[in-house]
């Protein structure tokens, strides 16, 4: 039971910390205090907001075979008397040190020199067998030359380490980050020597009850750094931060901000695109802000028949940037969904960041656009990214190949909704997101948590996240995949969170957890609000080759009847407006125990973890070509 007082003081406490969290996001380094990180005044944070398209600005990869250690027992960060040694007076002792003994008399049990190496970006348990189930601290080192210039700024960054990383450069900690999906960096600019530079990650993918996510999940565990690392060359003031994207509800101009950083902050700042006939130009203010407001007359919207793309311009203060920009409206309006002001049918499917050809999570845009492009073969013009947020790369290629994205972070079922430092986490990975894709059109939904249990302190979890996501963004939908009730024959759709979204979103396992293929055709479904339906998750598990009768599980031909039913019972829905059936590909996850039809993989894929697309593949494709006709003809609609 939630009290009315203890309510509102759940209330105003995490509209505190959203504030807070959002605060944290200054364009210039800051001291940011985490969640869960202890305070040490003497190990103040270099941790600063990631520089927007970090990639358009000069600097040297930082990838490739780093040398490791495996830490079970975090030998490496803790004394004997389990006291952190960079929090002691020294400072020294951990093996961020990378210390070599001086002679033949000196005792020291680690030697990165002589460790086994992995490549980065890359998850450490598809890189050695001892890894594969392994959860726990790894040490990762890499070695690198720098000639740091003066009146230039470094920024040391990383697109994703899961979960809890800790950074030392050249002996010293530049702070902690915590989240496995979303991209951190630090100031180096002080830190840099001429000549070697030793990087030391302490990496840690313990689960715990307090994280985001939690304990309970239904997708592997990748530990290390899972994307790139680069060292950056910033001049003394730099454009740190920018949004340029159409107003709301208005296609004819273009509103945003500019953000400079650095040393001096008030600037002239230009906004050019050439392509459109676009120059417009701001000043700072000694905050280094901006607002951009400009009207544009003539557009190519971005859409997924023709997802076009403007060379947008942003120069000022000695910093140039260019980016690759489309500009689209998404809305709703009642029941239907409005691209450009045109009715669109999201024609989707459910995606995990993971390459089964090559076990552990996509190394390159080459596993990312082979994911994508599967979408596009089955006639999707939408994907959704669950559940955490993929990478920078993947969002970009859905920009270029025309698909719509639903994009989420991992508030994932049942997690500590009365924790406030369990919030300020939610909050800053969603903040995270929202800032570093707000540029990208093919983003169209912020999603906010997946098949979380309604209840007092969940309910106000997720409304202030909801909160936050429009309040950084209101430009695209607001949505989270929520839960069903049954009862009978009857399927219910009714949460209180939907109030604060702009879609009726649901999973709904009918035919596999509950009910048989036959069976689910007797349901109905009671959806409770006046917005457009969008069902996220619905499916089977089939062993790819597998091959029975339509009513015997794990067989390609249930998973075919089960589709082929579940657009019989859906197609009733009044509102229906797109789905994103679970899953694209079949992929690992260690809830799946069974030794022969799974192994350790979920095998509701449409294609086989040997790139072989099953029945069903074609079955959806075939549903969509129908719902594209339909949606073509405007006469059907």
């Amino acid at each position: 039971m939630t009290y009315p007082f203890a309510r509102l003081t759940a209330v105003l406490h995490f509209a505190v910390l959203t504030l807070v969290a959002c605060t944290a996001h200054a364009a210039d380094p800051v001291d940011v205090q985490l969640a869960g990180q202890p305070s040490k005044a003497s190990h103040a944070s270099s941790l600063m907001a990631p520089t927007q398209n970090i990639y358009a600005r000069s600097h040297v990869s930082l990838d490739g075979r780093w040398s490791y250690i495996i830490d079970p027992y975090e030998n490496g960060y803790y004394d004997y008397r389990h006291m952190p040694f960079d929090q002691s007076d020294s400072g020294k002792g951990g093996f961020y040190d990378d210390r070599k003994p001086k002679d033949k008399t000196e005792w020291v049990e680690y030697d990165f020199d002589h460790a086994p190496t992995m490549k980065v970006p890359g998850d450490w348990n598809s890189q050695a067998e001892k890894l594969q189930l392994y959860e726990g601290t790894v040490w990762l080192r890499q070695t690198f030359q720098a000639d740091p210039k003066p009146g230039k700024h470094y920024a040391l960054y990383f697109g994703a380490v899961n979960y809890e990383a800790h950074v030392y450069l050249n002996g010293k900690k530049l702070g902690m980050h915590k989240g496995g999906f979303t991209p951190f960096q630090f100031d180096v600019t002080d830190k840099l020597a001429k000549g070697r530079n030793v990087v030391v990650v302490k990496a840690d993918n313990t689960r715990h009850q307090d994280e985001i996510p939690t304990v309970n999940t239904d997708w592997w565990n990748y530990g290390g750094i899972t994307r790139d690392v680069l060292l950056a060359e910033l001049p003394a003031t730099w454009i740190a931060d920018y949004k340029v994207q159409l107003a709301k509800g208005d296609a004819r101009r273009i509103e945003g901000f500019i953000q400079m950083a650095g040393e001096a902050k008030a600037q002239q700042v230009t906004v050019s695109i050439p392509e459109a006939g676009i120059k417009t130009t701001v000043r700072t203010d000694a905050n280094g802000r901006a607002a951009l407001n400009f009207p544009v007359n003539k557009l190519t919207y971005w859409s997924p028949e023709q997802p076009k793309l403007y060379t947008v311009e942003l120069s000022g203060g000695g910093d140039k940037v260019v980016d690759r920009i489309g500009f689209r409206t998404i809305e709703t309006r009642g029941r239907d969904i409005l691209l450009n002001g045109k009715s669109v049918f999201l024609r989707g499917i459910s995606m995990h960041e993971e390459n089964p050809l090559i076990p552990g999570r996509p190394r390159g845009a080459g596993d990312m656009r082979m994911l994508l492009q599967w979408a596009k073969e089955m006639n999707c013009n939408y994907v959704r990214l669950a559940h955490y947020p993929h990478s920078e790369e993947m969002i970009r290629l859905a920009d270029e190949m025309g698909l719509m994205v639903w994009a989420e972070v991992p508030v994932y079922w049942t997690i500590s909704w009365t924790n406030p430092d369990t919030y300020a986490n939610a909050n800053a990975q969603l903040t995270d997101l929202v800032t570093r894709d707000k540029n990208r059109a093919s983003v169209v939904v912020w999603s906010v948590g997946n098949e979380t249990p309604i209840g007092g302190p969940r309910n106000t979890f997720m409304s202030n996240l909801a909160r936050t996501a429009r309040s950084l963004d209101d430009t695209r939908l607001v949505a989270a995949a929520l839960e069903i009730h049954r009862k009978g024959s009857d399927i219910t759709v009714e949460d209180p969170l939907a109030d604060y979204l702009d879609l009726a979103s649901f999973n709904e396992y009918a035919g596999w957890y509950w009910a048989s293929n036959a069976e689910m055709l007797n349901y109905r479904f009671d959806v409770r609000y006046n917005k457009p339906v969008v069902v996220t998750e619905f499916g089977a598990e089939a062993l790819g080759g597998y091959h029975a009768d339509a009513d015997t599980r794990w067989s390609e031909e249930y998973q075919d009847t089960l589709y082929r039913n579940q657009f019989k019972m859906l197609s009733a829905i009044p509102g229906l407006r797109g789905m994103t059936p679970w899953v694209l590909v079949d992929f690992r996850s260690p809830r799946r125990q069974h030794p022969y039809y799974q192994d350790f993989w979920n095998r509701k894929g449409l294609v086989t973890d040997a790139g072989k697309k099953k029945l069903a593949f074609w079955t959806m494709k075939q549903f969509y070509d129908d719902v594209q006709r339909r949606y073509d003809t405007p006469a059907t609609r």
